[in-house]
């Protein structure tokens, strides 16, 4: 008869229910109709109406004076379920608590739902609500425990009072690194250690210009030193400039490797002096050759002398 109840809840109880609330340091969902629970089974979104802050748990004794002893918690209500309960769509309020089946005593708060039939004892909340005893492998483990072991990295076997000193840890480790942002925001920046990005874009930009300086007269060195060696003519000018500013290495390969172009390197005759060509014979002088038994060379060059 597990989830039926009773289920009991006193001052020592409830002191102990608000330190494993505060030791997991995550507010307490409120959700509609236990969707948070159904979700993976039904596909269906399950949105929070409210939280329920795990630091603001108040216990009211049973004492005169009171009207309403137990224990009490702060919540802050979404938009759309404080409309609804005061529009009277909603009314009730469903816990999910982990218990001792023998004793009936209540000792972790999981969540809660909004609903119109909180009637506990219908077999749908009697399988929301968790067991637990002195032997846990003897029970199956509640699927919200099993999510918040797997979020810590821990086995499903791990003791409660394990999981709660993780818990703890993690928060501690949270409250550092939030101390450490702070530290950071707070310190002024070190005027040494940066500069203004408008100087550092210029920076970059001068540098880069006096690189493609460079570049340019290392390319009109080499495109220089080729027409002096008689590699290059006038026409491939554009050529060889435009390859230095593309690529200049290939520049200088071509310029190491390329053989000397022979009309600019010298003359065609390597020096040598060209013959006059002998002077075509007149009529006259044909005649002259003729009757003398001269060729035009032995003419020519008795006419010299």
């Amino acid at each position: 008869m597990a989830g039926t109840g009773p289920w009991f809840m006193d001052k020592h109880l409830a002191g102990k229910l608000t330190a494993r609330a505060a030791a997991r340091g995550l507010q307490i969902p409120i959700d509609y109709e236990h969707q948070s629970l159904l979700a993976e089974t039904n596909g269906q979104p399950a949105p929070a109406a409210g939280w329920i802050n795990e630091q603001l748990f108040v216990w009211q004794p049973d004492e005169p004076g009171v009207d309403a002893p137990g224990l009490y918690a702060a919540v802050s209500w979404t938009p759309r379920a404080r409309a609804m309960i005061e529009t009277g769509e909603y009314r009730y309020l469903s816990p999910v608590f982990e218990y001792d089946p023998e004793t009936g005593a209540v000792l972790e708060l999981l969540s809660v739902a909004l609903t119109n039939t909180p009637a506990m004892d219908k077999p749908l909340y009697a399988a929301l609500c968790a067991r637990h005893s002195s032997h846990p492998q003897e029970h199956p483990v509640n699927e919200t425990l099993k999510k918040l072991l797997a979020a810590l990295g821990l086995p499903e076997t791990t003791a409660e009072a394990d999981a709660i000193t993780a818990v703890a840890a993690l928060k501690t480790q949270a409250a550092q690194a939030q101390t450490q942002i702070a530290a950071l925001k707070a310190a002024p920046p070190d005027p040494a250690k940066y500069v203004p990005i408008e100087t550092m874009t210029a920076l970059q930009g001068e540098l880069a210009a006096a690189r493609a300086s460079v570049a340019d007269d290392e390319a009109a060195r080499i495109i220089n030193q080729a027409f002096a060696d008689g590699k290059l003519i006038e026409a491939q000018r554009a050529w060889a400039t435009d390859l230095g500013k593309t690529n200049l290495a290939a520049l200088k390969t071509w310029a190491a490797s390329a053989p000397p172009i022979a009309a600019l390197s010298g003359m065609q005759t390597q020096g040598r002096k060209d013959t006059p060509a002998a002077p075509i014979p007149s009529a006259d002088e044909r005649t002259v050759m003729a009757a003398m038994g001269l060729t035009a060379e032995e003419f020519a060059k008795g006419r010299k002398a």
